[in-house]
């Protein structure tokens, strides 16, 4: 019997190897690492935010999932590593086109720019910003029509999958 690839092996479904195959290739790490996050118990969603807070942050990403899964937030972990909405912010061509993080794109826009560390976001703001813009950029595909999409699945991985297809 031949060897099973880590994401086969860990139970991953087709569309979480395709989402961390993207993930892998936004990032620049070999797909084989991101398979293992994949396996520490996190969201699948997580997973970019682990990679670009730590990247951000100068710290390992199994240091930030230690943290994560001690019970700390995404607003924790970016306050302690001091990770504003200026370093998460997407822009858009229409900021109406924001979907669910409408309310953000409205502190963006009534907050002055050098400002934007000071604006206040949830663990979910922190988790679709990282993804819109790993998506959008994996995909070539406006970051608009990405916020527009999120309303339509459950998941990331879902609504990378659907634009795949």
């Amino acid at each position: 019997m031949g060897a099973v690839s880590a994401p086969e092996a860990s139970g991953q479904t087709t569309a979480e190897r395709a989402y961390f195959r993207a993930v892998a290739q936004f990032f620049q790490m070999p797909e084989e690492e991101i398979a293992i996050l994949g396996n520490w118990n996190l969201p699948p969603d997580e997973i970019p935010v682990v990679l670009f807070m730590a990247r951000r942050a100068v710290v390992s990403p199994e240091a930030l999932v230690a943290l994560r899964q001690s019970g700390r937030s995404w607003t924790d972990l970016a306050k302690r590593y001091d990770i504003g909405a200026n370093a998460l912010h997407v822009p858009l061509k229409d900021p109406a086109s924001a979907g669910a993080l409408e309310p953000v794109y409205e502190r963006f826009r009534d907050t002055p720019v050098d400002q934007w560390t000071s604006i206040p976001l949830s663990s979910g703001d922190i988790v679709a910003l990282v993804n819109v813009r790993v998506l959008s950029q994996s995909l070539g595909i406006a970051p608009d029509e990405i916020m527009r999409r999120t309303a339509t699945t459950s998941s990331f991985v879902d609504l990378y999958a659907q634009l795949i297809h």
